[in-house]
């Protein structure tokens, strides 16, 4: 039940999670619709012979790394027929959140927590994941908001291996904690790059110094 202008609705969420492009996903969409309302009159929600279907908001939500280029529309995995059957064939569509189509400088600017979702999954490098959780703390910091933010810690526990393998997680309770655990990371992981990086570079300048003397010694011993 959300406020629409003026006025309250009613509708049905359906939520789909997608890792990689189906080009027949608007068919699968329309099959769900189909037995969901088939569900609610199965259970007699609709037993007024009046009262008629509620909306539905179908929802696709992708975070592969190829953008979406296929359909959302069945009419676009239908054949061409005659004008007079266009009215007879299924119309069935769905709102498409490709995660990787969205600009993470823009979502960075949006107090959403939609946006800040996006960024982590999205996130370019490690360093940013601390600076999005600590957005997230201050957003949820209401008490009413308790079970979003243990939403959000229940979601990071099975993120989290994936973004820093070979890290212990411990059983961390709140947001707080992680996001002082991946800023220690996040840090240790930059000093280590810079160690490495100095290492590389002194003996990248110590070899091209051997290399110069030899040629220079070369040189002298032929004159």
């Amino acid at each position: 039940r959300i406020r629409w202008g003026r006025d309250w609705i009613h509708l049905y969420l359906l939520l789909e999670f997608q890792s990689s492009v189906d080009r027949f996903m608007p068919v699968r969409v329309h099959t769900y619709t189909g037995l969901l309302y088939q569900d609610l009159i199965r259970r007699k929600r609709l037993e007024d012979n009046h009262q008629k279907m509620p909306f539905i908001l179908p929802v696709v939500l992708y975070n592969g790394e190829p953008r979406w280029r296929a359909p959302i529309h069945v009419r676009n995995l239908i054949l061409p027929g005659p004008a007079e059957f266009a009215g007879l064939q299924p119309e069935q569509a769905f709102l498409l959140l490709d995660q990787g189509a969205f600009d993470l400088d823009q979502l960075a600017s949006m107090r959403n927590l939609v946006a800040a979702l996006f960024r982590l999954e999205q996130h370019r490098t490690f360093a940013e994941v601390p600076e999005v959780l600590n957005d997230l703390i201050d957003w949820l910091r209401p008490p009413e908001l308790a079970g979003l933010r243990h939403s959000f810690v229940a979601w990071l526990r099975r993120r989290l291996p994936q973004w820093m393998p070979g890290v212990t997680i411990p059983q961390l309770l709140d947001l707080q904690e992680i996001q002082e655990m991946t800023r220690n990371s996040a840090q240790e992981w930059k000093d280590m790059h810079h160690q490495v990086g100095l290492r590389e570079g002194l003996e990248q300048g110590l070899a091209q110094g051997i290399e110069r003397g030899i040629e220079r010694g070369v040189e002298q011993g032929s004159t």
